[in-house]
């Protein structure tokens, strides 16, 4: 699979070893920054991972930086992606299986390298579900859908 990781400088260690290890996985992976420990902004490279996974470059992504939110919030500006901030392997399977995320976020100062693993396996080896998810998902994707007034019971 062709994978997309990238981090601000909170996380570039984390995503060192998880592009290492994707790749002994057998996975092809495009590293898109940092590089170093120096302070850089977290949305400049979640925008470049949400271009890569919207261009058909890669076919999912990896987002990370400290708490895993910030570059979350920054990839899913792009229509393109459904980025899914998850911590441990039931939400990874969840995202992808009932909301066809196609990136995960992960915070590196919140999960550690084998938790990321963990969740980084149950995301990548999961088949979205389609059937009634599909339709909330189309919900998602599609910018002109214009939810219909939901009234409160009291």
């Amino acid at each position: 699979m062709r994978i997309a990781i990238a981090s601000d400088h909170a996380a570039w260690e984390l995503k060192a070893a998880l592009a290492d290890w994707l790749r002994g996985e057998g996975h092809e992976v495009a590293d898109l920054g940092t590089d170093g420990p120096d302070s850089v902004d977290y949305p400049d490279y979640g925008y470049r991972l949400a271009e890569a996974v919207a261009d058909g470059s890669a076919e999912r992504g990896v987002a990370l930086c400290g708490s895993g939110i910030g570059i979350s919030i920054s990839v899913n500006r792009n229509p393109a992606c459904r980025c899914a901030l998850v911590g441990e392997p039931l939400s990874a399977k969840l995202a992808r299986e009932h909301n066809d995320a196609n990136v995960i976020a992960m915070g590196a100062r919140l999960t550690g390298i084998d938790m990321a693993k963990a969740c980084l396996t149950a995301f990548l080896t999961t088949e979205f579900a389609g059937d009634r998810h599909a339709r909330r998902v189309d919900k998602l994707s599609n910018p002109s859908f214009n939810p219909p007034h939901l009234e409160t019971s009291r």
